[in-house]
């Protein structure tokens, strides 16, 4: 069943905007930090901003491809709602894929299920949609799922989190996370030297096991503990929330009372929990605190955090994808070609402006030095 909606092609190949919230081509090797001479209020407004003439044309398009019942049927699994990133992952979706650019949207929040995922996916194959744009639970158990796709004739998009076991799908859009995890031990070794601190003794509040983000940070952040000898005393999953984040923190407080002096949370919802768990057992954290406290993903939430002093360092995972999505659907609908792979840009943010930029080599092998953006209000108030 395809619809073809050639009325919005003219439209939607002027729209450079639709790529604006940060991606770079596949051709990309890592994450790009904004300039440090930058605004980051100003590099943040830049990714979600469009030319208002743009908007225009492409919603007159949709208004009169819908009036000549042309409409192009997509289905979107996402992972759940378990933190702030997730919704913000999903409102960008449904408002690029939205009925005003011609779209008929079919949304499946999976609950962090892979088993319903992998149900949510074939019902959108037996429902004929056109293209399934999936943000996988986790990174395997893919294949034969996405060979029926592939059979259907049904192209399928994969955003955020990977897919390692098939490679049935036509576009990946998302983040390196292997970098991100890179890019928080190479700050962290930094930030100890300016502090005078000799010895690191870390916990570790993972993602959800087997996740490709939960894989990547570990990798990437354990290079680090591997290279500078950091006594990694424990890690356990918080699956991406704040309740998990907590109870893992309070199991560890009872365990390593006074044992540790860095606490990794590999997403902003399980810093949360966890400073909350400090905060009540009376463990000064932040700041001119007693732990050091790293976190990932950089929501608003998360960022007032940051500018609270609450968190140290916050490392970007930038989850406005939508936009690359409708892009990547009008180009197939014009039969162009798209990119394999497109990486959102990230910043890396701290609390404290001590280190201007940080240097390491990220998962390409290449050697980078990226700038660090000390958060103030105009980042939070600009922040996703």
């Amino acid at each position: 069943m395809r619809k073809t909606l050639s009325v919005l092609l003219t439209a939607a190949m002027a729209t450079s905007m639709l790529v604006a919230c940060g991606s770079s081509s596949t051709q990309a090797t890592t994450t790009a930090a904004a300039p440090a001479e930058t605004k980051a209020a100003e590099t943040q407004a830049a990714t979600t901003a469009a030319p208002a003439e743009t908007v225009a044309e492409v919603t007159e398009a949709a208004k009169a491809a819908e009036a000549n019942g042309e409409t192009i049927t997509v289905g979107f699994a996402q992972v759940g709602h378990e933190s702030d990133w997730r919704t913000a992952s999903t409102n960008s979706v449904q408002s690029a894929l939205s009925k005003e650019n011609g779209i008929d949207l079919q949304f499946v929040d999976c609950d962090n299920d892979s088993a319903a995922q992998l149900e949510a996916v074939r019902n959108f194959i037996q429902q004929g949609v056109d293209y399934i744009v999936i943000d996988p639970i986790v990174s395997t158990g893919w294949d034969t799922v996405l060979t029926e796709a592939d059979d259907a004739g049904i192209p399928v998009i994969v955003i955020d989190r990977t897919i390692d076991d098939s490679d049935k799908y036509v576009s990946w859009v998302g983040s390196e996370f292997t970098n991100e995890g890179l890019a928080a031990g190479a700050w962290l070794k930094a930030y100890v030297a300016d502090k005078g601190i000799s010895e690191v003794n870390a916990l570790v509040i993972s993602g959800t096991t087997g996740s490709s983000a939960q894989i990547g940070r570990s990798n990437g952040f354990d290079k680090y503990v591997e290279e500078e000898k950091w006594n990694k005393i424990d890690e356990q999953t918080g699956d991406f929330t704040q309740e998990g984040g907590q109870k893992v923190m309070e199991s560890y407080l009872k365990s390593y009372e006074g044992k540790f002096n860095v606490v990794v949370c590999q997403n902003d919802n399980e810093a949360f929990g966890a400073i909350d768990a400090m905060k009540a057992a009376g463990v000064s954290y932040g700041v001119d605190g007693d732990v050091i406290v790293i976190s990932f993903d950089a929501c608003t939430a998360g960022l007032q955090k940051v500018l609270a002093g609450e968190i140290n360092a916050d490392f970007q995972c930038n989850p406005l994808q939508g936009p690359d999505c409708l892009n990547i659907i009008k180009k197939l609908e014009a039969g162009e070609t798209v990119d394999q792979k497109t990486f959102m840009a990230e910043p890396w943010y701290v609390a404290e402006d001590k280190l201007k930029d940080i240097a390491y080599t990220n998962n390409s092998g290449k050697e980078v030095t990226e700038p660090l953006v000390v958060v103030d209000q105009a980042v939070v108030d600009a922040a996703y």
